[in-house]
């Protein structure tokens, strides 16, 4: 007889499956339609852009990125029932924005008290000061701004100005920043007026500054009205250099402003002139590839505030790779001591007394020369 060995009865039971690690919710609050589109809509295709990228390698820690983008369209009161709805129900570990300081304001304490990392892409330094444990911001500092904007004003021979702003957020904080700073800086502010932020025609305030025989003007706001000072300076006869702050990052408001806009001048980070950085500089890399990565994608130049977006996922990720895990208090922990991280607008140095993280030298001053962004004096 041929021996035949015993066969082993076959196991039915199915292997446990292997579940897919729990991605990373991450909110975001942007005013991707209305009248701070030019803000929110490349802070929008910014993230997804960036998240896809992550993801597509490997994700963090090996959890992939999930994204809920919300429109606020630039209002406060959508942005307070976004986050508290991203906040109760989403579950999210952080929300990255408001595009805009009002509406970051308004959702500070929300994120606060709901112990949510809030990583914003607006300007105005009352976000982060006082400093809020869970609160951070990515766009350099208003008075950084203004000093960059003052020093540049002395060099020029500049010393007596007329200042105006919008009534939001940004504006406020902004016109309080130059005035806190003007006289240490040796700058007379011979007139400050402030103009409705939905303002279309801005003639009647700059008439009124005309009357004051100042040197300069320093336009502290965002669109739409940003666009039009240096028109309405020209149908005035208002001949004097015009200043922006940093919120003119856009090339769109360039465009808008048309050929009365060549000349303005005003401090930005380095993204918008990435093209002539010396290769040796620690920023030019990242900036290139951004730029490059955005502009092939969307077939539109970039901004600075898509970078200010860009910078916030970026210093959420490397806050959750430092906690080595994503639990909210120690990856908010993680993010306040992070050094040395090159973003598009600066290298971020954060500590628990600054959740900025940037100083005065994430600046360069710019202007526009023949309808382009270029170096000041160069």
């Amino acid at each position: 007889m041929n021996g035949c060995s015993k066969s082993k009865p076959v196991s039915t039971k199915q292997p446990t499956p292997v579940t897919p690690k729990e991605t990373i919710k991450v909110g975001a609050v942007l005013s991707i339609t209305g009248p701070a589109s030019f803000l929110g809509a490349p802070e929008s295709k910014t993230l997804e852009m960036f998240a896809d990228k992550i993801n597509q390698s490997g994700g963090v820690l090996g959890h992939k990125i999930e994204l809920i983008i919300k429109d606020t369209g630039g209002k406060p009161e959508n942005a307070v029932s976004m986050t508290k709805q991203l906040i109760d129900e989403n579950k999210v570990l952080a929300i990255l924005g408001p595009s805009t300081s009002g509406e970051t304001m308004a959702i500070k304490t929300i994120c606060q008290e709901g112990k949510t990392i809030l990583l914003s892409c607006a300007a105005a330094e009352d976000i982060v000061n006082p400093v809020a444990s869970f609160v951070f911001k990515t766009p350099q500092k208003d008075s950084d701004a203004a000093r960059w904007i003052f020093k540049t004003m002395k060099d020029k021979g500049i010393t007596k100005v007329g200042v105006i702003s919008s009534n939001d957020g940004f504006g406020m904080a902004g016109a309080k920043q130059l005035a806190a700073l003007a006289p240490d800086s040796g700058i007379t502010i011979a007139i400050s007026e402030v103009y409705d932020k939905q303002a279309t025609d801005l003639t009647d305030i700059l008439t009124k500054l005309k009357g004051k025989d100042i040197q300069a003007v320093i336009n502290w706001s965002i669109v739409p009205a940003q666009s039009l000072v240096a028109k309405n300076m020209k149908q005035v006869g208002l001949e004097v250099p015009l200043f922006q702050s940093h919120g003119f990052g856009n090339i769109k408001y360039v465009q808008a402003g048309g050929e009365a806009a060549n000349g303005t001048i005003f401090p930005a980070g380095r993204l918008l002139v990435a093209d002539v950085l010396p290769n040796n500089h620690p920023q030019k890399k990242l900036l290139l590839e951004y730029k490059n990565e955005y502009e092939e994608k969307y077939k539109e130049d970039v901004s600075t505030f898509g970078g200010h977006a860009y910078d916030a996922l970026l210093i959420l990720v490397e806050g959750i790779k430092k906690a080595k895990n994503t639990e909210p208090e120690a990856v908010r922990s993680a993010i306040e001591t992070l050094q040395g991280v090159v973003g598009t607008a600066g290298i971020f140095n954060l500590s628990a007394q600054d959740h900025n993280g940037l100083t005065l030298d994430a600046f360069e001053m710019l202007t526009v020369k023949d309808g382009k962004f270029a170096i000041y004096g160069k």
